[in-house]
């Protein structure tokens, strides 16, 4: 069934009407020099632009009626000459101004890019992936004619502006107040636009992050390959053409919006020169006003509605980009759940010694703690197995080693070093995990596995492959390291993603290693021959495993059994299992 149409809520209102123009002007701070120039080079070409007119006069007034070929000649040169001064200017003014604004779009990319990388694994489950994407694209692309020509557009339109009425009051300062009679209702119309489009805007903006959602929700290999399968796909079809239908209905209505009143204010402009016509033959200015001087003054009044429009639409354009400004500044003030410490601990030689310190966790929304009150010391080189019901806290307390989240109340700790205190590098160079959902980037198996680590020789990258039990398949491949893994690795069986995945950990070789449920995906077979790998890497390194098949961990220095998040029963295989608890029911 086709999606109702998301109703706007009160908060993304407000944001639409709050967003600060200091901020956005902060944006250009940097900047101020480029723009400056940019600024200088338009009131250069405005002033220079202002002496066309005058010598049309002259043209008209004096070298035309007294055969002066010398003076035409001088006064037609002049004129070419001003043409082409404005132009070559023009073209550096945009060039400054262009780079400029790219300047500040690759800014505004990059800093949301790199927030978004800083927010906690939380914020991305809440988060509709469609709708990140749509903000970094849509929402940043829409901008992109605001942010590279409005400062310089303000800039030139007014500037143009205040030069033509200095001449046009220069040549008759009584018809300039003519032609300025219907700047109030223009002001008040463009203000009234301009909070039409607004609206308009950021129903808009919204309509196409839930487009993105829909596409990648549809044409993702997994959401095709469910959508084969559940025969859904002519619903998504009816979701996306009712999407794509209310976007033309907000794309025409964002393009009409005030249009007609426009189109009327536009109309009342050019009917200001046949009014200067007829001023001029009143008997207050009969005979006061040669030709060339009326002449050059509608010039002037022609060449002077064009920078007030300008200035008119570009308040419109930016009013109407503030809902975009709202969205990104959105995601800009997220706080950041996940900090980098302000003075890191490094840990010169990690050994990997892990401990939880009564440690308690509860996700966003919830009441109930995900994790409560666990300690837990696992020494340096010692293995570690978590059992449990699914939904028992397991993957959250691995989680919580590798700080993916940070613990509501107690600490964890590695070689007695908080590690929260860690730079979030090291802690990545110190704890390797691999889970139970394998991802695999749309690159080479060679790339796929250089990710951990870039500087890795092809030696040590089949080095780890060889550890993980993959090596043989992949050297067998027509293009061997060199094949294309394809979109999230759906070429290879879960059994080989899961050990590509298990071979890109490896490479970084982690002083501790999680294993979430690492070989679920692999059959009996293959599972033995990992966990024989796993055995022989273990050696001198920590391993904290989660796994259902009790067969996997029965070796484990030290089995702990979790439920509702709190550790029930801890010891080796053959003490639970003598105590009859919890984990000789599980293994019976």
């Amino acid at each position: 069934m086709p999606r109702p149409e998301r109703k706007v809520t009160a908060t993304e209102k407000k944001q639409a009407r709050e967003v600060s123009l200091r901020r956005i002007g902060g944006l250009f701070r940097e900047h101020t020099w480029s723009l400056t120039v940019v600024v200088l080079i338009i009131v250069i070409s405005s002033i220079v632009g202002m002496a066309s007119p005058f010598l049309l006069r002259e043209v008209i007034d004096v070298a035309l009626p007294h055969a002066d070929l010398t003076l035409l000649v001088w006064l037609v040169t002049g004129m070419v000459a001003v043409a082409a001064v404005t132009a070559a200017l023009g073209v550096v003014q945009t060039w400054i101004s262009t780079a400029v604004g790219q300047r500040v779009m690759h800014r505004l990319r990059t800093d949301v890019f790199t927030h978004l990388q800083r927010q906690s694994i939380g914020f991305f489950t809440r988060t509709r992936t469609g709708e990140v994407q749509s903000r970094i694209t849509n929402d940043i692309g829409g901008m992109e004619s605001v942010v590279t020509s409005t400062a310089t557009s303000i800039a030139a339109n007014l500037t143009t502006a205040i030069a033509t009425l200095a001449a046009m009051a220069a040549l008759s300062w009584q018809l300039s107040l003519v032609s300025l009679v219907v700047l109030p209702p223009a002001v008040w119309l463009s203000r009234r636009v301009a909070r039409m489009r607004r609206e308009i805007t950021a129903q808009r903006q919204r309509e196409l992050a839930d487009l993105n959602v829909t596409i990648d929700e549809g044409l993702s290999i997994s959401g095709v390959q469910l959508a084969k399968t559940m025969g859904t796909a002519p619903a998504l079809i009816d979701r996306f053409t009712a999407s794509s239908r209310r976007l033309i209905d907000l794309e025409l209505r964002s393009e009409l919006a005030g249009r007609w009143r426009m189109a009327a204010m536009t109309i009342v402009f050019a009917g200001i020169p046949a009014v200067i016509y007829l001023a001029a033959g009143m008997p207050f200015t009969a005979g006061t006003l040669s030709i060339g001087t009326l002449v050059a003054f509608t010039a002037l009044q022609a060449g002077l509605f064009r920078p007030l429009l300008g200035l008119l639409n570009v308040g419109v354009q930016l009013t109407s980009s503030l809902a975009l400004f709202a969205r990104i500044f959105e995601y800009l003030d997220l706080p950041v759940e996940i900090e980098e410490p302000a003075r890191p601990v490094h840990i010169p030689a990690p050994r990997g010694h892990l401990r939880f310190e009564d440690v308690t966790f509860a996700y966003a929304g919830s009441e109930a703690a995900a994790v409560a009150g666990v300690t837990l010391d696992v020494p340096a080189g010692t293995s570690l197995a978590l059992v449990g019901e699914t939904g028992s806290g397991k993957s959250t307390i691995a989680a919580l080693i590798a700080r993916l989240y940070d613990p509501t109340a107690g600490r964890v700790t590695i070689d007695g070093v908080d590690v929260r205190d860690l730079s979030l590098a090291d802690l990545a160079s110190i704890v390797g995990v691999v889970s139970q959902e394998t991802y695999l980037l749309h690159t080479t198996v060679r790339e796929n596995l250089r990710y951990a680590r870039p500087g890795a020789t092809d030696e040590q990258i089949e080095a780890a492959a060889r550890a993980a039990q993959i090596h043989d398949m992949i050297a067998g491949l027509p293009d061997g390291y060199d094949t294309m893994v394809g979109s999230r690795g759906h070429r290879f069986s879960g059994g080989e993603k899961q050990r590509i995945a298990i071979a890109r950990t490896l490479l970084r070789d982690p002083r501790i290693l999680v294993l979430d449920e690492a070989t679920s995906a692999l059959d009996n077979e293959t599972e033995r021959a990992v966990q024989r790998a796993f055995d022989e890497l273990a050696r001198g390194r920590t391993t904290v495993t989660i796994a259902h098949r009790l067969s996997t961990i029965r070796d484990a220095d030290q089995i702990v059994v979790v439920d509702h998040g709190r550790v029930l029963e801890s010891g080796t295989h053959d003490a639970l299992v003598g105590a009859g608890g919890r984990y000789a029911a599980l293994a019976a």
